[in-house]
């Protein structure tokens, strides 16, 4: 286990020698892929955007363990021939505590695949907020023994928040304090708790439901987790503090590079709260701390003329690198045909992308995430614009159903390993509008006025497509002349804008749900006479319609 560099952090106490060493260590062992989004300055960040406030700390911003990962980076089990199957003892997540995580990234995978969270950010923040659940010490469905209790937020050391559950989740009627393997306090789960293991209820106590609530809440707003900035802002609103960030920054690589499941109950605990409560262990089973590595004794003296009888330092045996077959190369489109669609409809046609290796072969089980972008308000099943699948064991994925919008024209479909630095694939899709064959008036009234007065009866027509109705159809209006060539007539009835302007051609004009389309009012001028109207519509279906001025009989 890497070395306590003090059990907790307090707010407003963070420029002691203590939380000194502990940054200095965390700045160090920062890797490649855990750049940090500045502020600009130091001390605590606030968020920003539609996500929790600072108001709104999921744990109110109570203390939390300072302990770092090892600085060797773990090896997955099976990678190296000298590893135990347990592996070290940091890697290794409790099975139940490492199953809410993983399940907590599937379920909200399909509900905000745009989020993208990673299941070791959950890991992380576990590991700071309770050391994944005190060591695994949870029942079979996953609820701890008993509850894990911050210290109380009275202000004497910590933040101060009075009570908000009167007791129900924390024990305390006065104050609050933060409950559970994640840490909520009591208002925020009242907003966020989720039922994580389908047993219908919110239980902070329970792995799966903390889990399950903590990425959601990680994911609030438009927030999308591979992108630094958004991860750092996610991981502040969870506890208000740089310090914090980088400790969860810093587990988080740490599992990215490799960990593994150890049985619930036997990972490693971490020292009691301050102020807080050490759940009983789990009755039948007595975990114990790693004893201490006995030293090793001094070295015998050199041997005369330099030699030493020391035995040489072994060296562990290097990683291999991943095999070809096994090494994904990108994603390429496996067939997906011409992607178009008229307005409002969805497209025949799916995005179908198949991952492959470095041989060329198909590969099973990799991530892809398929984004529409562009302007357009088409969207995937269900009003996503994103969706994360993973490929068959044949290595191809198909998108959902493609839905389009009320607007025209082309925009994007891209397809990228998820979280991969490589080509995606891109697709154009084109929205055509609605269109009808048929168009005709609903009555066969004569349409006729005086000179000066406008049209007493109402023009409507209906458009049809294929004998159905087709609604949403752009329709354009105009008075024509006569003749083989017609065109807009300079005299007789008239339209008026909205001005009040005499105006002869109508368009923006569109058939309503029942595909029928009512004209505004149509006025006469002073020429007596036989006009034409004439109707088309986009598709190319057109009606011509007899208007006539003329004085009232006497």
């Amino acid at each position: 286990m890497a070395a306590q560099f003090g059990r907790r952090l307090r707010r407003g106490a963070t420029t002691t020698a203590v939380a000194a060493v502990a940054v200095a260590a965390l700045s160090a062992s920062q890797g490649p892929g855990a750049v940090l989004a500045s502020d600009g300055g130091g001390g605590d960040q606030r968020t920003a955007g539609s996500a929790p406030s600072d108001d709104s700390a999921a744990t109110g911003n109570s203390p939390y363990y300072t302990d770092l990962p090892p600085l060797v980076t773990p090896n997955k089990p099976g990678t190296s021939t000298s590893l135990p199957i347990t592996g070290s003892a940091e890697s290794g997540i409790p099975a139940s505590v490492l199953a809410a995580y993983k399940k907590a990234q599937q379920s909200i995978a399909s509900s905000d695949a745009a989020c993208r969270l990673p299941w070791q950010l959950l890991a992380a923040i576990g590991k700071v907020e309770s050391g994944q659940a005190r060591g695994g010490r949870v029942d079979a469905n996953g609820t701890t023994f008993s509850p894990i209790l911050g210290p109380v937020l009275n202000g004497q050391g910590f933040a101060m928040i009075k009570d908000t559950d009167n007791g129900a989740y924390d024990g305390d009627s006065t104050h609050d304090r933060a409950v559970g393997p994640m840490q909520f306090i009591p208002s925020t789960w009242a907003t966020w708790g989720q039922d994580g293991n389908d047993d219908g209820r919110k239980d902070p106590n329970n792995i799966y439901d903390a889990a399950l609530a903590a990425g959601h809440y990680l994911c609030a707003g438009s927030r999308d987790l591979a992108i630094a900035a958004d991860l750092d802002r996610a991981v502040l609103s969870y506890n208000h503090s740089n310090e914090y960030l980088r400790t969860v920054r810093s587990w988080f690589d740490y599992y990215k590079r490799g960990t593994h499941e150890v049985p619930d109950g036997t990972g490693v605990v971490p020292p009691p709260l301050d102020g807080g409560t050490d759940p009983s262990p789990n009755p039948g089973t007595s975990p114990s701390p790693t004893p201490p590595a006995k030293p090793k004794p001094n070295p015998k003296p050199s041997k005369p003329g330099g030699g030493s009888t020391d035995p040489k330092p072994s060296t562990p045996p290097p990683t291999p690198p991943p095999k070809p077959s096994q090494t994904l190369a990108g994603v390429e489109n496996a067939g997906t045909g011409a992607l178009t669609a008229t307005a409002g409809d969805a497209f025949a046609e799916r995005v179908k992308v198949r991952a492959k290796n470095s041989l060329g072969g198909s590969l099973a089980k990799v991530s892809v995430t398929f984004t529409i972008a562009g302007d357009t308000d088409a969207r995937f099943e269900g009003g996503k614009n994103a969706v994360t699948l993973a490929t068959g064991s044949d290595g191809t994925v198909t998108a959902p159903v493609l839905q389009a919008g009320e607007t025209t024209g082309e925009f994007t479909v891209r397809a990228i390993a998820t979280g991969r630095s490589l080509p995606a694939v891109t697709y154009t899709a084109t929205v055509t509008a609605r269109q009808a064959d048929a168009i005709a008036r609903t009555d066969d009234k004569a349409l006729t006025a005086a000179p000066g007065a406008e049209f007493a009866d109402a023009v409507e027509v209906k458009a049809t497509y294929k004998g159905a109705i087709a609604s949403g159809v752009a329709v354009t209006a105009t008075m024509i002349t006569d003749g083989d060539a017609p065109a807009e007539s300079d005299k007789g009835p008239y339209f008026r804008d909205a001005d009040g302007n005499t105006v002869r051609t109508l368009t923006e004009l569109k058939t309503d749900a029942d595909g029928t389309l009512q004209l505004p009012k149509i006025y006469a001028d002073d020429t007596a006479g036989t006009y034409r109207l004439r109707l088309t519509t986009e598709g190319g279906a057109t009606v011509v319609i007899e208007l006539t001025v003329e004085a009232p009989a006497a």
